[in-house]
């Protein structure tokens, strides 16, 4: 089994129990054929570089996933016709950075 980092942005004017279903809708669509799930980010909404289908920002959602091909290939054509999603990125990684949480705002203000 391969690993893969798997991001989708959202549009941003889905619920919190909106993103909850998407979340839960592509755990099991990864489950289902043969991938694990590791650790599922929610890094929030975020502006987004460029406009993309009249939205400024989009909400991310990050997925660290165990799986062969097959798993992604099911993954990414549900996610092609869903049409809350703007885009989607797999990467297949050598490893997992599961210490360093990249989006927590530190507290600790240097002068």
């Amino acid at each position: 089994m391969s690993l893969y980092e798997h991001t989708i942005i959202v549009k941003q004017s889905h619920s919190a129990d909106q993103l909850k279903s998407l979340k839960t809708k592509y755990s099991k669509i990864i489950e289902k054929n043969e991938g694990e799930i590791i650790k599922i980010d929610d890094w929030g909404l975020l502006n987004l570089s460029h406009e993309i289908n009249k939205n400024k920002k989009g909400n991310y959602i990050h997925f660290k996933l165990k799986g062969n091909s097959l798993t992604v290939s099911e993954l990414e054509k549900n996610e092609k016709i869903d049409k809350n999603l703007l885009r989607f990125l797999t990467v297949r990684v050598k490893k997992f950075d599961l210490d360093k949480d990249y989006f927590k705002q530190e507290n600790n203000s240097r002068k």
